[in-house]
């Protein structure tokens, strides 16, 4: 694929297209891969070669960043200037229900997380989170 090619981000929001170009969307050429490690597992996973093609793992990840780069700019015009919120990314995300649901999953999987770490580091509010659970 040509680096002047678009890729565009299909289901995100369907009321404007807007095309991101392949090498612009990067825009880190010689710094090394950002995510070829965890696709390369997860083509792996999904039956893969456990070597998969270079390519292969480069298309995916152009893909990938193209795609959280398109997220992050609408996000970002939705939001306050200068900073994106769980909220601005709750609010892209919301017409495509799969992607909604799975962005509420992992928050609240987040907030589990956080309140256990806290009972782990503080063994006192452990103590008082266990007597009120019984």
């Amino acid at each position: 694929m040509a680096e002047s090619e678009s890729i565009t981000d299909a289901g995100v929001d369907d009321d404007e297209e807007d095309a991101v170009p392949v090498g612009a969307a990067l825009g880190r050429r010689g710094r090394g891969d950002l995510f070829s490690k965890e696709i390369k597992m997860m083509l792996y996973g999904f039956g893969d070669d456990e070597n998969p093609y270079k390519e292969t793992v480069s298309l995916l990840e152009e893909l990938a960043v193209s795609y959280i780069c398109s997220v992050s700019r609408r996000a970002a015009e939705v939001g306050k200037s200068g900073r994106i919120g769980v909220e601005d990314i709750e609010y892209v995300v919301r017409r495509d229900p799969k992607k909604y649901s799975r962005v509420r999953e992992l928050l609240t999987i987040n907030e589990v997380l956080k309140r256990a770490r806290k009972a782990f580091d503080d063994p006192e509010s452990a103590a008082q989170a266990n007597e009120t659970s019984q």
